[in-house]
């Protein structure tokens, strides 16, 4: 099992009508054959699955794909506080074109379309 390098940019908003390639985040993490996260992968290599999320003029923030009794997450620090879920995570897939949404601690939600996976 490979672990996958997956790019997800801003989708379409108010804010960002042809979405955003500068709000991105870049994960590493296995999925199955059809673009599904891989759970039972995940449990073997949980300290590789990666993510940074890229923001203008923001430093670039590294953590954890981390899945808890919340469901999966994006985590930086130790706690909760900061952590940003993935809505439905485990019925969306990673494949170029598809969307997944990510709210932030505030709750804010924002779509994010999937560009790349290699």
């Amino acid at each position: 099992m490979a672990l996958k390098k997956i790019r997800m940019e801003l989708g379409r908003s108010a804010e960002f009508p042809e979405g955003s390639g500068d709000h991105r985040y870049e994960i590493t993490a296995p999925l199955t054959a059809d673009g599904h996260l891989d759970a039972e992968a995940y449990k073997q290599h949980k300290a590789e699955c990666r993510i940074a999320r890229i923001w203008p003029g923001e430093p670039i923030r590294q953590g954890l794909l981390i899945h808890t009794r919340k469901g999966w997450a994006f985590s930086y620090e130790k706690g909760e506080e900061d952590d940003e879920t993935l809505y439905k995570l485990d019925r969306h897939l990673f494949k170029p074109g598809e969307y997944v949404t990510v709210a932030e601690p505030d709750g804010d939600a924002h779509t994010f379309k999937v560009v790349e996976v290699s």
